[in-house]
């Protein structure tokens, strides 16, 4: 995959992390024909938080503006039980930068995305362990819902990410978290928030 290439995106009010798990319902056409040509073609979109704009397309509204990091989505499985209405799941894959973005006429988002290298596997260093044994047990009880393996408790910034899915956080700070470079600043942030909720391991 080139470094910087032509990307759709999707828009939510969400983020989707690498490695993570995230199950969407389709029902809009421009995002109907996206999902469908890059099942055919077997390649990923984009998934974006929306820094201004709704998720669902609202007639004369001003477009829906990216924020300017994203994540790859490869779909993992997909299902339609009712007429008009895409269930998929997807994985998240390589983080993106967007360059520029354009709405097309069918008021689809694509962008001109460099993509990110992935970041060295760093280990979970000191007090940060102990956050391993309580992931482990979240992610036991999430049964259907659990991420993609390999499952990397040994990855400061993948055990980062998976708590980032979990914890309550603002839409911001997780758009934040993944931004970050750092997976051990990550995981760092993730420590801070439990400790100031009471709820870090002893």
């Amino acid at each position: 995959m080139n470094l910087s290439q032509e990307i759709p995106l999707f828009l939510l009010d969400t983020v989707l992390f690498p490695g993570g798990r995230l199950s969407l319902r389709v029902f809009e056409t421009r995002y109907m024909d996206m999902v469908k040509d890059c099942l055919r073609a077997g390649r990923p979109f984009g998934i974006c938080l929306l820094a201004q704009g709704d998720e669902v397309a609202t007639p004369g509204a001003p477009a829906a503006q990216p924020c300017p990091t994203g994540t790859l989505a490869t779909i993992a499985d997909w299902d339609m039980e009712q007429l008009g209405i895409l269930d998929i799941v997807v994985h998240g894959g390589q983080r993106f930068r967007v360059r520029e973005h354009r709405a097309l006429a069918s008021g689809l988002v694509t962008a001109t995305a460099e993509l990110l290298p992935d970041p060295p596997v760093t280990s979970i260093p000191g007090d940060y362990a102990r956050l391993v044994p309580m992931l482990r047990a979240l992610i036991e009880a999430l049964e259907d819902s659990t991420p993609p393996k390999p499952h990397r408790f040994y990855d400061a910034a993948w055990v980062a990410y998976r708590w980032a899915e979990i914890l309550p956080l603002p839409r911001e700070t997780r758009q934040r978290l993944l931004e970050l470079d750092d997976g051990v600043a990550r995981l760092d942030a993730i420590y801070r928030f439990l400790e100031e909720e009471g709820d870090a391991p002893e």
